[in-house]
């Protein structure tokens, strides 16, 4: 495997020899809060154009663009009712739903709550335009996160006429998927409108999903420099059963199987959820340019856990905020500068129950009843000083304050409400230095920290309330890196980092319910690389390529009774390798072909579960016609070509307190696949 990657290595950088020089477009980067070129941007940053690298997919899930970029690692594709499993450089790869240790922004409001948990479900993947990734903790850009960033931006009318289009894909195992989009300008508003249905049953038994989504928005221009935008997302999934996890054996017996209590408790979800958001933007505010942001949403969601036992879960949320950032440029000793001063306000607000249910899904107990409210507030300022031409310099700091509070509606002497209240403070120093016209160096030191979430702090002593010992994790990381062009054709980007954790959160299961402890300490020593080249106008090579050694520093697992310390963290690959060819012909004909490497993982602290490695292939192609004013285009792809065994999730330490070979930890991904659609736009 090893001399497989050297080669690509090698025959890469010659390539770009072989054909006539390619001007890349500048681009802007919003990820940092502060707007400025990639170039100038001292940490590592990834921009994905989504028209391009989802041109013939099925639009299931983000990991059909996010795949590309190096540090990332995505699970967890068909199960629906857990949702995408999205980790960067390791953090993130422990939430058995959802995504942790990340901060996700769609349109510049968050997906990410006020305790740390983010989902994925409600984004429309035929809205979205174009999705920038940092890497590294970034608390000093959105508080409460340590593994980095993920800015999502929906397509709007700003920038064009009129336009529409219908979509149309079917596949494999019941996939039937329609998109139908509006967007234009008239004067001085626009607007954007998407609305798609999915109705997909699942390679897997218990594993059938409906889900219908609107994402819209409509904006107006004030004035030469300011703007008011008005965005609304809308969701309604009725139906996202979950398969469960499986065993070992039982993988190899039946991949296709559901876990037994799983299919005996119709275990999935039922979740609908809406958002309403405000942006003002004003680009001469005394000089400077100011964001406002207001948001409400709201999220009413019931899920079967695939066990018996305190499995049934029911909550209805409300969750909202506004963010406020001012960016000043000024001058001083004939230097340009500028900083940036900002907050923060969310607030989150849970009617959360639990019921205990049967072997036979009948309801025997209600064993929780709780309003949990988290209300998070932060301050931040940056700033941004070029010391010479080439050179710049950037600092900032952020100061952040979460309130988390239970109120125990079931227990009239109170003993299961708590609070727990945390202060942290981050900071973040960088120099990017552009070495000529083509490269930029840069090196960054970076503080962060990331609170338990309300799931994570749940009791394992049974009592109810807080977990009253577990504590927030902190890091820091140090990295250098480098991005640029080659030959005016080859984009590069690298980042060599080494990130500390103190009391990382792991999680171990009891009775098939999680729990959450701290670890000692953990230590992330990685190399991300990523290359694009333009070989001719019409053939581009992507490659991607990350190595991870994370371990445990310090740990004594309680759960196992033993010392994990010096073992790899479970869930992450130790080399993940991503390739892409994609082909555009003059005549509308193009096709791709991708590969997607990783090798072998262990499943839990102890790493008795070894997980071999994985590879699969994927091939997609089509035709695009012009007719007048219309363009028809028709695509079909097969995934999984190779027709390989494999995982598309682990479910990390499940089972802990069963024997290693009746841990459901397996959640097998489908064989060969196959899909085709059509597009009409106009």
């Amino acid at each position: 495997m090893k001399r497989r990657y050297l080669t690509v290595f090698l025959l890469l950088p010659p390539l770009s020899l072989l054909a006539e020089p390619v001007t890349l477009e500048p681009v802007t980067v919003t990820s940092t809060r502060m707007e400025r070129p990639l170039a100038d941007t001292p940490a590592a940053v990834t921009v994905v154009n989504a028209d391009s690298n989802l041109r013939g997919q099925t639009r299931l899930q983000l990991d059909e663009s996010l795949n590309r970029v190096p540090g990332l690692y995505l699970q967890n594709r068909y199960n629906f009712a857990q949702g995408l499993r999205l980790s960067s450089r390791g953090f993130g790869s422990r939430a058995p739903f959802g995504v942790r240790g990340l901060r996700l922004n769609v349109d510049g409001f968050p997906e990410t709550l006020p305790d740390g948990q983010s989902q994925l479900d409600s984004i429309d993947l035929f809205a979205v335009e174009q999705l920038t990734v940092l890497r590294g903790p970034s608390s000093l850009f959105y508080g409460n996160a340590t593994g980095g960033v993920v800015d999502i931006d929906t397509r709007s009318g700003k920038t064009r006429n009129d336009a529409a289009s219908v979509s149309m894909i079917g596949g494999s195992h019941g996939l039937t998927q329609a998109n139908v989009q509006t967007r234009g300008r008239h004067g001085p508003g626009h607007h954007a409108l998407s609305l798609t249905a999915l109705d997909y049953r699942g390679f897997r038994e218990q594993s059938e999903v409906r889900k219908y989504q609107f994402t819209g928005q409509a904006g107006w221009d004030l004035a030469d420099t300011r703007s008011m935008t008005l965005f609304l997302t809308a969701m309604d999934t009725p139906v996202a059963r979950d398969p469960g996890g499986l065993t070992r054996q039982q993988a190899h017996q039946d991949r296709r199987q559901a876990s037994s209590f799983a299919a005996r408790l119709d275990a999935g979800q039922q979740v609908d959820q809406q958002r309403l958001g405000l942006h003002y933007r004003d680009e001469a505010f005394a000089n400077g340019l100011l964001n406002a942001r207001a948001f409400v949403s709201q999220r009413d969601f019931r899920q079967q856990l695939p066990f018996p036992g305190s499995s049934l879960i029911d909550y209805q949320r409300r969750f909202y905020g506004a963010r406020l950032d001012y960016t000043l440029p000024f001058t001083i000793l004939a230097r340009p500068h500028r900083l940036l001063l900002g907050v923060d306000l969310d607030r989150q607000e849970d009617d959360r129950g639990r019921r205990a249910v049967s072997a036979t899904g009948n309801i025997t107990a209600v064993t929780a009843d709780e309003d949990q409210h988290a209300s998070a507030g932060g301050v931040f300022l940056q700033l941004d000083s070029h010391l010479s031409d080439h050179l710049m310099f950037t600092v900032g700091g952020r100061a952040d304050r979460l309130r988390m509070t239970i109120d125990d509606a079931l227990l009239t002497d109170g003993n299961d409400s708590g609070r727990r209240e945390f202060e942290e403070h981050s900071y973040s120093a960088g120099l990017s230095w552009q070495v000529g016209p083509a490269h930029t160096l840069y090196t960054t030191i970076s503080s962060a920290f990331e609170s338990p979430t309300f799931t994570e702090l749940a009791n394992p002593s049974g009592s109810g309330g807080f977990n009253p010992d577990l504590e927030p994790q902190t890091a820091l990381n140090r990295e250098v890196g480098a991005r640029g062009t080659l030959g005016e054709r080859l984009f590069y980007e690298a980042a060599l980092f080494r990130v500390d954790v103190e009391d990382e959160i792991t999680p171990y299961q009891i009775d098939g319910r999680t729990f959450y402890q701290n670890a000692g300490k953990t230590r992330r020593d990685g190399l991300e690389l990523g290359l694009e080249h333009a070989t001719t106008d019409r053939l581009t090579l992507s490659l991607s390529w990350t190595w991870s050694d994370f371990r445990f520093q310090e740990f004594f697992d309680t759960q196992q009774n033993v010392d994990v310390s010096g073992n790899r963290l479970p869930g992450i690959p130790q080399h993940q390798l991503f390739a892409k060819v994609d082909w555009q012909a003059e005549s509308g004909l193009f096709a791709s072909v991708e590969s997607i490497l990783g090798s072998h993982r262990y499943a839990e602290n102890t790493n008795r579960t070894r997980v071999g490695s994985q590879v699969l292939v994927n091939l997609r192609g089509g035709k695009a016609w012009k007719l007048n004013q219309q363009t028809l285009t028709l695509f079909a792809g097969i995934n999984n070509l190779l027709d390989r065994d494999y995982y598309s999730n682990l479910r990390i330490n499940a089972n802990s307190d069963r024997p290693v070979e009746n841990r459901g930890y397996f959640e097998p991904g489908p064989g060969t696949t196959y899909y085709s659609g059509i597009t009409l736009d106009w």
